[in-house]
């Protein structure tokens, strides 16, 4: 996904009051790209929930420590991001001594290859990364029960109005905050499992 100039400044100035110290702009630019980090770079490779909060955390850590580091390059705060993020689950996957999805050979060379990219090839990695995890969340929605599925699609991915989907789904609010709890639950079930949930 290409990145507007009007959203880079916006971002470029985030960074630079990060950088001087503004703990919420710290916290802005976290919050932004850190579902994005855990979804599609963290937990594929890391084949955990818990192992990738965990690389979450510590990379977002290690950013806190390091963000004076950081040379704005005008391709958005991202890339830098991902490069941590990368690192760290390299990390943790030579700690372990047992891998899951990824090689650690696979992310070294991704990570020397991400040293020479263009604004244009992390703009394609990006997108690759968007589309894996959403083809993730859909192959694990297909495993759970096709209502907690459709409450997913309408209320997570459409973010349709909470009122909106409980009369879709021909329930009262207060019963749809119950049904799209356990929904979420099944599919965090479903996304660390590879055989099918009971629908």
């Amino acid at each position: 996904m290409v990145v507007a100039e009007d959203e880079l400044e916006a971002e470029r100035l985030l960074v630079e009051k990060a950088q001087a110290g503004d703990r919420a702009a710290m916290g802005q630019l976290l919050q932004k790209h850190g579902n994005v980090l855990y979804a599609s770079v963290l937990l594929p490779r890391l084949g955990s929930e818990a192992a990738a909060k965990d690389a979450l955390a510590e990379t977002f850590a290690k950013v806190v420590e390091r963000i004076d580091r950081f040379k704005w390059q005008n391709v958005g705060f991202y890339p830098w991001l991902r490069m941590v993020a990368m690192r760290i689950a390299l990390d943790a996957l030579r700690a372990r001594k047992r891998l899951a999805v990824w090689e650690a050979e696979d992310i070294e060379r991704e990570i020397d290859a991400s040293q020479t990219t263009t604004p244009l090839e992390v703009a394609v990695q990006e997108k690759r990364d968007r589309e894996a995890a959403r083809a993730r969340v859909d192959a694990a929605l297909e495993r759970i029960h096709v209502r907690y599925a459709q409450a997913i699609r309408l209320r997570i991915i459409e973010e349709k109005p909470r009122e909106e989907v409980a009369a879709a789904l021909g329930v009262t609010p207060a019963t749809f905050d119950v049904l799209l709890h356990r929904a979420t639950a099944a599919l965090r079930k479903a996304l660390g499992t590879n055989g099918p949930e009971e629908r």
